[in-house]
């Protein structure tokens, strides 16, 4: 089977998560041929691909930061049909109305399809002024109503990148038997910009379309206009227009694709509020290697009884803050309790204030009158000599907390429980669907009940002894790299078995054999017929 891979920001190139999840999908089903589509995010991720197997035939990228003007200019024709579809399109950003969207957007690609980039034409006065028409236009709301012109460029601006997809030349077959129109299933690693491609795929040559999100990008999108750690509050009319685009787009994925795969219940819940239907919704939690957490999750060693640990990135959302004053409260009934902070990553700002909190909160202790005074609370690094791997900062307490007050997917509380580690969690995202009782849940932004919650565990050892042993085998059996791709590997199968719309497969599955893509006397269109009868006129 042919599966097209499609990327942003992600696979082959990024570090994180979001890479590690695809290689593991790729890896763990070499009988499948995989072809990536990656959308780049700048000019260094591409200079950091990793290694990649064997069963990868091609990889194309396209970036989404580099000026994409070719020089195409339309003739009069082109631009008026330009301008009908583009007035669609945002009528359906400004109005909500998704019809006009989709015929907008599907006749933006065909256009492009046919004539070349749209780079020139989304930034022509032509584009600005229907912008402009559909922001002043009865139903649209009025924070888009109020938009300055130096909104609508920003906004167009914004527009052009994200539309980049509509004019990649990645659809049609080529010579070689490369191009998404070709794969047997389209498979989008994230919602958003990343499935357009696949979504395409499938408006112009029926492929199916498989979406994954770990993470909503909608969801993602709302926060990140936030402007939390920016320094900066985003322009009101831009902000709303740019929410409307992505709240159009999301709607019409999860509208066309043939299957979607949320990585937990809070981002199915997302999706059904979106228009996604039940029949074609299956939760597939993200595959972990249980192996680099083995040795800490099976020794009886239980860590330090006396310390609390936390692992992430420190950043606002993550609410160090409220943790640091939990941990006043812990140390003044527990005044041997210590916090070990490992910052997998860090806003910088961000760090710095919470240092400067712990040094105030927590004055450098010293046994005695000549001995080095410590802090209770240690801001470390993972990788150093005390803690050379992740799975040895969770191990190094007996304890594993999470304060945060936006998650999605909590990978570090799912690493604590395959470490074996009772865990302190906020009640946000999907950690309770996570720790499906195997931790303890306070609400977000109490530190008193976050430090009560804690002072339980450290003060009965054999009740965190059970809570981590049960919290291991609740990972082992739903978060495991080979629940996951098997998980795949089914839905790969059931798409292909459904058929598709395919003008040249009829939607029936196999229809075209691998051998047509390999040159030969075999991929005439006359490979298939019979060898006529040697007795027959015809023959003789």
């Amino acid at each position: 089977m042919r599966i097209g891979l499609l990327t942003e920001g992600g696979y082959p190139y990024a570090t994180g998560e979001a890479r590690l999840w695809c290689d593991r999908l790729v890896r763990g089903l070499p009988q499948h041929e995989f072809e990536l589509y990656a959308l780049s995010r700048s000019a260094d991720q591409e200079r950091a691909r990793i290694p990649l197997p064997e069963h990868v035939t091609h990889v194309r990228t396209a970036p989404l930061w580099a000026p994409a003007d070719d020089g195409r200019t339309y003739s009069r024709r082109e631009r008026r049909r330009f301008a009908d579809c583009f007035k669609e399109l945002v009528h359906g950003i400004c109005a909500g109305a998704p019809d006009p969207f989709a015929a907008g957007l599907y006749g933006l690609a065909g256009l492009a399809r046919e004539q070349g980039g749209l780079y020139a034409a989304l930034r022509s006065e032509s584009a600005v002024r229907a912008l402009e028409a559909a922001c002043r236009a009865p139903g649209a709301s009025r924070t888009v109503q109020a938009a300055h012109v130096a909104d609508l460029l920003e906004f167009v601006d914004e527009l052009e990148r994200m539309l980049r997809p509509l004019s990649l030349d990645w659809y049609e077959e080529d010579a070689r038997g490369e191009g998404l129109g070709a794969v047997d299933v389209c498979h989008a690693a994230a919602g958003g910009v990343a499935a357009l491609p696949g979504l395409l795929a499938k408006r112009f040559f029926g492929v199916p379309l498989l979406v994954t999100e770990y993470g909503v990008q909608l969801r993602a999108h709302y926060l990140s206009q936030l402007g939390a750690g920016r320094g900066e509050e985003p322009r009101p009319a831009v902000r709303a227009l740019l929410a409307a685009f992505h709240l159009r787009l999301a709607t019409e994925i999860y509208a066309r694709a043939d299957f979607l795969t949320p990585g937990n219940a809070h981002a199915r819940r997302w999706q059904e509020r979106c228009g996604a239907t039940r029949d074609r919704l299956r939760t597939v939690y993200p595959g972990m290697e249980a192996d680099r957490f083995a040795t800490v999750g099976e020794s009886a060693d239980r860590g330090d009884p006396d310390t609390l640990v936390w692992v992430g990135r420190a950043e606002p959302a993550k609410d160090l803050i409220a943790l640091l004053h939990a941990f006043a409260e812990v140390r003044r009934a527990e005044p041997r309790a210590r916090l070990r902070i490992f910052a997998t990553a860090a806003d910088p700002g961000y760090l710095a204030d919470c240092r400067s909190l712990a040094a105030q909160l927590f004055p450098d202790e010293a046994a005695d009158s000549v001995t080095v005074g410590e802090n209770p609370v240690a801001f470390e690094e993972i990788g150093g000599p005390e803690a050379p791997s992740a799975a040895e900062a969770y191990g190094a307490g007996r304890v594993v907390v999470l304060s945060s007050v936006i998650e999605g997917f909590p990978l570090t509380l799912a690493e604590a429980m395959l470490c074996g580690r009772a865990t302190v969690s906020t009640d946000v995202g999907a950690v309770c669907e996570v720790i499906g009782g195997t931790g303890l849940v306070v609400p977000p932004r109490n530190p008193r009940a976050l430090a009560e919650a804690c002072l339980s565990l450290l003060g009965d050892a054999e009740r965190a002894e059970r809570l981590g042993a049960a919290a291991r085998a609740r990972a082992l059996e739903l978060f495991t790299v080979e629940q996951n791709v098997a998980a795949f590997q089914e839905i790969y199968l059931r798409l292909l078995a459904k058929g598709s719309q395919r003008p040249d497969g009829g939607g029936i599955p196999f229809a075209r054999p691998p051998e047509a893509r390999v040159p030969g006397h075999w991929t005439s269109p006359t490979w298939a017929k019979p060898a006529p009868d040697p007795t027959s006129e015809a023959a003789v």
